[in-house]
């Protein structure tokens, strides 16, 4: 979520350091971006025939593989309208992704998925229950989408218990480790194959005045 419009994203900072950069954002709210070293190709800003002016896709064919990153809806509480809004998105995105899988065989979707898949991603699954990010329509849509032929490559390794990627800024959250895994790396069930690693950097989050989430990292070794 990079909160800024494209205007104001830092593309030359990142040309001087030798990569290439996308930006889809609007001001505060939202907002996704692409730093890559080979020059993205065939780009993407939204879900076709989904009328949506938050800005939360942006994908992009990068050398051979094809990368969407996504800033999936919070969904703000089960009772709310941002949920229906949220479970909407998913179902046009499961319609996105179906098509984009059978042109791009070597295909990543990442982002802020703002689910927690199973309750091993969440601190206390018993006190969140089936609250937002935990619903069971939550967790069906993505199930969905995995079904397409994507693999959750972080479960793919050995990981220890309570790694998360999302710790809330009140509570003393963090410290606590009351967080939860919510940022994802899907990749196609061949791309997933070449996934060599995939971990948590937990250190960013422990910085001053740092973003709630923590990078996720996935390896790949592809031709």
């Amino acid at each position: 979520e990079i909160k800024q419009i494209n205007e104001a994203f830092p593309a030359s900072e990142f040309q001087k350091l030798g990569y290439y950069s996308l930006a889809n954002g609007q001001k505060t709210y939202n907002g996704v971006a692409i730093i890559s070293k080979e020059e993205p190709k065939e780009i993407v800003l939204d879900i076709p025939n989904f009328e949506d002016a938050q800005r939360r896709v942006l994908a992009s064919t990068i050398g051979n593989a094809r990368i969407i990153n996504l800033y999936i809806p919070n969904g703000q509480t089960v009772e709310s309208d941002k949920y229906l809004y949220k479970l909407k998105w998913l179902e046009a995105l499961t319609n996105f992704l179906k098509e984009e899988l059978a042109r791009h065989k070597q295909l990543i979707v990442l982002g802020d998925f703002n689910i927690a898949p199973e309750d091993q991603d969440v601190y206390d699954p018993e006190k969140w229950g089936e609250d937002v990010l935990c619903s069971p329509k939550e967790r069906g849509a993505l199930k969905k989408i995995l079904n397409l032929g994507f693999v959750d490559v972080f479960r793919q390794f050995k990981q220890k218990e309570k790694l998360f990627s999302w710790w809330d800024y009140r509570a003393v959250s963090f410290r606590r480790n009351a967080g939860m895994r919510i940022d994802l790396i899907l990749a196609s069930n061949s791309l997933s194959k070449k996934c060599t690693a995939s971990y948590i950097d937990r250190e960013p989050r422990s910085w001053e005045r740092p973003s709630d989430h923590t990078p996720v990292i996935a390896e790949f070794e592809v031709e």
